[in-house]
Parts: structure tokens; sequence; C-alpha cells
């Protein structure tokens, strides 16, 4: 039999097939994304970001080309832009300057023997990372009723003679807020310099107000912090945030917490969350100096204009003591204090011996934390975590929730606040020493907002925490593991998803 084989044509390959090709949309495509994606990689591993953040980026760019590429470009590093750095570098140059002219050496000199075992070290790290030394003699007033505090706050700065500093994060018209905003007004009407910072992205709906133009009006100095816009998405990350809360009167009385200057009854009534629920202190000693400083650092950020003569300009001069609280003033912020307060944190955690009690609207820890709350709990401390019910962010509610299994199999007690959102940020430890300012407990507060926190070293105002945060628990239900557990598992798939996410949130 003869095999009749037909012979193999050879693949007619033209220079012109393959230059077509070549320039196919889709194979540019595909070109252009290995091309920036593997860049992108090479830059993650590069900057060595944490090993959680990296990986969730990594997911990101490689899983949602255009998307990944695109979020990373525009929020993927904590970039603050040269102008700002360069202004950052400048004020931490004359903090040793400043530091001892705001606080009396006197005021400085702490019996730390009779301090707790940890307080000595963690105002080494406060002071070393960040610049501020703990300061004695102060008097702190805790306020949990938001009415109470609001009215509080327009009568101090009714009485004010010289000065009102104020920053927040988020100011709203309506109720009580409208009242410190009228007492703002008053004060420029009798000559008080008054200086005000809102965030633009956190306020944005008031910055479209009239309220701005009315205090301008008034001979009242207003500034956006941290603007956004098209163009300064090629300058900086416009995702940074200036979420401090800060009151100074005449150098002489100070607030600071949690509670932005918002009256909760007319603040998003339709989020489905229920009414916000905060604390402020009201301080009066040498730490009011530092937290003038903190806003005046900021508003020199902002303005360009030099914090060495805003200080002499407003004449901000040491606080005397006038009561017996040991406290440390601790700001935080890219570009500031690095991993600062995080490591604050963490000491404090560490320091715990019998009791450890945490509350905060977001619970979206990284793995050192979650390491030192497990350790806390293993060591035999009683760790109690309270959390609002009802969180008003979707992606962060089920992220958050992500974490409980882990907390819960360390035997930490996870209780869910029922009455609001929880918005109150605090630590007590051994009902001995706390924290208490305006970080929440995610990787947002300690890597990408500019925060503001006090160290307590002190049992009189660690127990007014204390007694505010026994009265959360009193209305909070402790997750219970069994029915926890036995949640669907499409909740479970949806949380634990959305965890891959949670060092981006």
């Amino acid at each position: 039999m003869i095999n009749h084989k037909l012979p193999l044509k050879p693949l007619n390959t033209t220079p012109h097939m393959l230059s077509n090709f070549l320039l196919h949309p889709s194979t540019i495509y595909i070109i252009l994304h290995t091309l920036i994606s593997t860049c992108l990689a090479i830059r993650i591993i590069m900057r060595r970001t944490p090993t959680g953040v990296a990986l969730a980026w990594l997911l990101m760019i490689y899983a949602f080309p255009l998307i990944g590429t695109l979020a990373y470009l525009l929020i993927g590093e904590r970039r603050i832009g040269s102008s700002r750095s360069h202004g950052i570098n400048t004020i931490r140059s004359n903090f040793s300057e400043i530091s001892h002219k705001i606080l009396n050496p006197q005021s400085c000199r702490i019996d730390w023997p009779h301090e707790h075992s940890s307080a000595k070290a963690m105002n080494k790290i406060g002071t070393n990372l960040i610049g501020f030394e703990t300061a004695k003699g102060n008097h702190l007033e805790l306020f949990s009723d938001t009415t109470n505090i609001l009215a509080s706050i327009a009568k101090d700065i009714d009485s004010a003679n010289s000065t009102v500093l104020i920053e927040f994060y988020i100011w709203n018209e309506g109720g009580l807020a409208d009242e410190v905003l009228n007492s703002l007004v008053r004060a420029a009407q009798r000559g008080v310099k008054c200086i005000v910072l809102i965030d633009q992205l956190g306020a944005r709906p008031w910055w479209k107000s009239q309220q701005p133009q009315q205090l301008r009006n008034a001979g009242i100095q207003v500034r956006p912090a941290l603007p956004v816009g098209l163009f300064r998405t090629f300058i900086g990350r416009t995702d940074l945030r200036l979420h401090r809360k800060i009151v100074v009167i005449d150098g002489k009385v100070a607030w600071t917490g949690s509670m932005n200057m918002v009256d909760p009854r007319f603040f998003k009534q339709d989020a489905g969350v229920g009414q916000w629920v905060d604390a402020m202190t009201r301080i009066q000693g040498p730490i009011v100096s530092p937290l003038a400083c903190t806003m005046l650092s900021d508003w020199a950020l902002e303005s360009g204009e030099s914090l060495l003569d805003l200080f002499q300009q407003l004449n901000i001069q040491p606080t005397p003591e006038v009561g017996s609280a040991d406290i440390q003033v601790v700001p935080s912020g890219p570009g500031q204090s690095g991993d600062g307060l995080l490591h604050m944190i963490l000491e404090l955690i560490h320091s715990a011996d019998t009791e450890l009690i945490l509350t905060t609207p977001y619970l979206i820890p990284d793995d050192s934390l979650l390491r030192a709350l497990r350790g806390a709990a293993a060591r035999g401390v009683h760790v109690q975590i309270i959390v609002p019910e009802k969180v008003d962010s979707f992606l962060t509610r089920h992220a958050c929730r992500s974490y409980f299994d882990d907390l819960i199999d360390a035997g930490i007690e996870i209780c869910l606040y029922r009455d609001g959102l929880l918005h109150t940020k605090s630590i007590t430890v051994d009902k001995e020493i706390s924290m208490f300012g305006t970080v929440n407990f995610d990787m947002r507060s300690f890597w990408l907002n500019y925060e503001v926190a006090l160290f307590a070293y002190d049992s009189a105002f660690t127990h007014q925490l204390r007694d505010l945060q026994q009265s959360y628990l009193n209305d909070s239900n402790i997750l219970d593991k069994s029915s926890w557990n036995a949640r669907p598992f499409t909740q479970k798939m949806l949380e634990n998803t959305l965890r891959l996410a949670s060092p981006l949130l």
C-alpha cells in the first residue's frame, strides 16, 4: 500500500500578521498590564510594606488590573508631598525649642516609682518617638453627655479673653453645634483671636454651607485641612485626614476626645445606627500647651506660617499646675511620628496584669495588635472589647467581625453596645493607667490619619474612664461563642473575604 502523506505546509507568518498581533488592543493591554503590575509589585516589595498590607495590594493589582493599579497609585503609599514633608520637618526641628517654652521643666519631673510599673517606659517611647514629655499637675474632667459637652465648650468660649484655637474632623450644622459657632462669633466681636481648622473631606457638607463664611465675616480665621482635588492626587495621597479634635481657650483650658463638632440629634440620622455616643475631657494644667502646639502645628502646615511666630503672636505660655494627674500628649500622623502611637498602645496592652478594657467603633487590628491582645488574655488578663452593635460602614462592619473568632477563641469578651454608634476611643489597664483620644483601633488611624491621644498615668482619671466604660458594658451584650460560630457560611465567607482588604480600609 502506498502511503500518501500530504506535505505539512510551513506556518506562513508574515511580518504583517506579526505586526497586527502585536498591535492588537488586547495584546497591548496584556503587555502594559504585565509591565505595570510587575513594576508596582517590585515597588511594593522594595518599600518593605507590612506583609499583610503588601499581600492585599498585590492581590488587588493582579485580580483587578485597572482598578487595583489606579487604587494603588492613588492611596497605596503614604505620600504626603514634598511641600508638606518639608513643613513637617521644619516643625519637628522647632519642637525641641518650643517644648522648653511651653512645658516648665519642673512640671516634667515625675515621681515614677509611685506610678504604674510601665509608665516610665511609655513616657520614654512617647518622648523619643513623638516629642512631648509627660507633665504633672493636670486636672481632667470627663464628659459623656453630648448636650453638656457642646454647651460647656460654648460656655468656655464665651469666657475667652485672648485666643480660641479649634480643630475638628467634622463640623455639622444643627442643634447645639450652632451655639458653639455663635459663641465663636461673639468672641471675635470682643476682640478674641479665633482660629478654626476643619478637615475638608470629613466636613464636606459643612464647607458647602454658609457657616464658614459666617465665621470669616466675623473676623475668624478659617481654613480647610488637607484639601482634596485632582491636582493634589499627583502631589500626595488625598485620603490622609485630620482626625484630631482639639479646642484650646486662652492657652489655659483645653478639650479633646472622640466627639466631632456635631449635635448627634442632627447628625447622620438616616444611617440606621442610632445616635453617635462620644466622650470628651476638659483639661486644665501644663498639658494644655502641648495640645495648643499640636493644633498650631497643623495650622502652620496649612497656612505656611511659622510655628515659632504663631507662638509669639498668640503668647502661648506654660500653664501652671492645677491638679495631680500625670498626662502625656501623643500626636501622630504620616511624616510626624512613624509608628510611635502604635508602640505606645502595644506597650500599654503588654503592661496589663489583671484587666484590660478597650472601646472603639472600628476594630481592625494588625498582626502585632492582635497578638498583643491574645497574649494579654493568655497570661490571665480579663480582656473586654466594647464595639457598637451597628456600624455605619458596610465594609468596615464585616471586616471587623472577621476578627471576632480569633479574639473569642483566645478568651476575650466581645461586648456589642446596643444604644447607638459607640464612638469613644479608650483603653484602661488595671484601673491605673489609660489612653483616651481620637484614635480608632484600625490601620487607618495608626497609619493614615493625624490623631491625638492622651496617655494618663493617673488612677483618678483612669477610674473616671473605667466608670464610663462600665456604663457602656451595662448597655452591651457579650457575644456568645456558640451562637457566633453558628452564623451562616455565607456570612463567614463575606467577613473573611472583606478581611483581605482590612489593611486598606
